[in-house]
């Protein structure tokens, strides 16, 4: 059974694609800003993000629970590309780029 405390952070669950929008992926952070650079910079060259060129920001979600936000996470990674897509819509209909909103 999984344990909750009371969360005081703020966590996301996003979604990134490149910019043919071809590929999704999932991930949690605790500091989105932080992470979308670590994402624009590539710094591991064997990742997948890096490999496909994703850091384009669709969707993200905030969670004061870490456990939700990394339950969440992975309840997306199981799903659909096309079910991923609809959960995009809900916020994002058409798809923009939301990186600017984490930008200086």
């Amino acid at each position: 059974m999984m344990e909750f405390q009371e969360g005081y952070h703020t966590y996301y669950v996003y979604i990134l694609t490149n910019k043919a929008k071809t590929v999704l992926y999932t991930g949690v952070t605790n500091n989105l800003k932080i992470r979308l650079q670590q994402h624009k910079e590539s710094l591991n060259p064997n990742s997948f993000t890096t490999k496909y060129n994703v850091h384009y920001l669709l969707y993200f979600e905030k969670f004061s629970w870490k456990q939700i936000a990394i339950a969440k996470e992975k309840e997306i990674e199981g799903w659909k590309k096309d079910k991923k897509i609809k959960l995009i819509k809900t916020i994002n209909p058409e798809l923009n780029f939301f990186n600017y909103l984490f930008e200086e």
